[in-house]
């Protein structure tokens, strides 16, 4: 009972308590049986058990600030302990009252993001090198400035582990920044309210996250602290002995207790924490399920058989990693990938049939399509070829209250290309086909890099489906921007 409700008076109940721990009743028997039923199983009078239950069940309403419960405490404590009864520090109702969040400048971005990033929580944007989460939280640090809605009118940190912060790209997006404009010079956002941390390796960290951050947020009010990015010095500081077990557990302990230092930050201070993470490359299903089989042949000792063996290998490699065709809009598809299906490596060969690769739902396999942002169904229109995960693992990722995941893609064009009168103008690929496509008059080249935003988990806003690709942006002068309308064969222009 004490463990449930610390400050409850059991000098009240002295009398009731041994026999109810003789016969094994607990605080839940407590809230969910009736007092009838546990004043028979303790031969207690059934007044003093009823009165003991309610007496539990109206102190945890008021230890978890469900309702009000002081006046309930009143009829079985003295007023002078009610009044001093350890509450939460919000309740629910409070809560939205002061629900406050920074705007990405960008409206459809916010809708994404459930109106932006809120205070008093902590809030993960992963991505590969060149998503654009540096930008993404470059821009949070100026909009933070603004006045309300749009901001918080406070100023921000910036904790890097990696590089000095910005200032020239900070600059160019703080004169693009439309949002500003038609403030006074007192409310524009400046780089004179940024506060800039460097460190360099695992122990300053702790330093800075433990002792000088907090007196910096309580002196100068701070709205915003970025930290880009969180796993850069875990993985600096990585040993060769580091995979063993206890290694592994000293690591997710000091994880749990960055993310705990992190939250009380967040809640004392009224402030937003947002971080930057790395990723890691992650097989997909059917990768396993090829190199399983390509290395499960025997070998054989005739070079002419060898041989076959090998071109079948290969044919069998080239067609598990074409890209597969464009999802077909009218082709249902699945919602949830509970079941992962490969597809035949080749219908001309008789030793890799079709197979299927299940994981239960509960493994950690199946669990990465939903909490890492990128899902390896098959089956879904928009399933990620480039699989990543965020570094620090599922540990780290319990910590935080969102995951934003920023996936970039390589975005081909077909480009027409002038047709030779002649046999002159052989192409250098190869062929008169130019490309070996046969037509000799068009070649893929890469135009430029789609990105989208997926929210993986979060607290206050929906997710992104595995089955949907996302929201598209896109990195210009002012820092980031969803792309909307059409244009270029589907492809879309950027709002502003």
């Amino acid at each position: 009972l004490l463990h449930t409700l610390p400050n409850f008076p059991t000098k009240l109940y002295t009398h009731l308590i041994p026999s109810l721990e003789k016969n094994l009743i607990t605080t839940t028997d407590l809230l969910t049986l009736d007092p009838l039923e546990i004043a028979k199983r303790a031969k207690l009078p059934l007044l003093d058990v009823r009165r003991l239950t309610t007496h539990v069940l109206a102190s945890l309403q008021s230890q978890l600030g469900v309702v009000d419960g002081r006046e309930a405490l009143r009829k079985y404590e003295d007023p002078v302990n009610v009044e001093d009864a350890g509450l939460l520090r919000s309740s629910g109702l409070a809560i939205a009252e002061r629900w406050s969040v920074i705007s990405t400048t960008d409206p459809i971005l916010d809708a994404v993001l459930g109106g932006g990033i809120p205070t008093r929580y902590i809030t993960e944007v992963t991505g590969e090198s060149g998503a654009g989460k540096t930008q993404f939280l470059l821009t949070l640090l100026l909009s933070t400035q603004l006045p309300k809605p749009h901001g918080l009118s406070r100023p921000t940190v910036y904790i890097s582990t990696e590089h000095s912060l910005p200032t020239s790209r900070l600059a160019q997006i703080l004169q693009k920044h439309t949002s500003s404009s038609s403030l006074p010079p007192v409310e524009k956002p400046s780089l004179n309210r940024i506060f800039s941390i460097q460190t360099p390796d695992l122990e300053s960290q702790d330093h800075i996250l433990t002792y000088q951050l907090p007196v910096l947020l309580q002196r100068h009010h701070v709205g915003l602290v970025v930290i880009d990015s969180i796993a850069a010095n875990y993985r600096a500081e990585r040993s060769s002995t580091s995979s063993s077990g206890a290694a592994l557990g000293l690591r997710s302990t000091q994880l749990v207790k960055l993310g705990h230092q992190l939250r009380n930050l967040a809640r004392e201070h009224d402030c937003a924490i947002v971080l930057s993470n790395q990723v890691a490359d992650r097989f997909s299903p059917q990768q396993q399920q090829q190199q399983r089989l390509m290395g499960s042949s025997p070998p054989s000792s005739s070079p002419a058989s060898q041989t076959s063996q090998n071109q079948s290998g290969m044919q069998s490699l080239n067609t598990a990693l074409m890209r597969p065709p464009p999802p077909n809009p009218n082709q249902p598809f699945h919602s949830s990938p509970l079941t992962t299906t490969t597809n035949n490596y080749s219908s001309n060969n008789n030793n890799n049939p079709s197979s299927s690769t299940t994981y239960p739902p509960l493994t950690l396999d199946h669990q990465q399509n939903f909490f890492t942002g990128w899902s390896a169904d098959p089956t879904t229109p928009f399933a990620d070829q480039n699989l990543k995960t965020p570094s620090l693992g599922l540990v780290w990722s319990n910590q935080l209250a969102c995951r934003i995941a920023l996936v970039k893609h390589a975005s081909y064009s077909y480009k027409a290309m002038p047709v030779p009168s002649s046999g002159e103008g052989q192409s250098e690929r190869g062929g008169e086909g130019g490309d070996g496509c046969g037509g000799g008059s068009a070649e893929w080249n890469p135009r430029r890099w789609e990105r989208y935003m997926k929210v993986a988990f979060c607290a206050w806003a929906p997710s992104t489906g595995v089955e949907e690709r996302g929201t598209e942006f896109e990195i210009w002068e002012g820092g980031a921007r969803a792309v909307v309308g059409d244009d270029d064969g589907g492809r879309g222009k950027g709002r502003g």
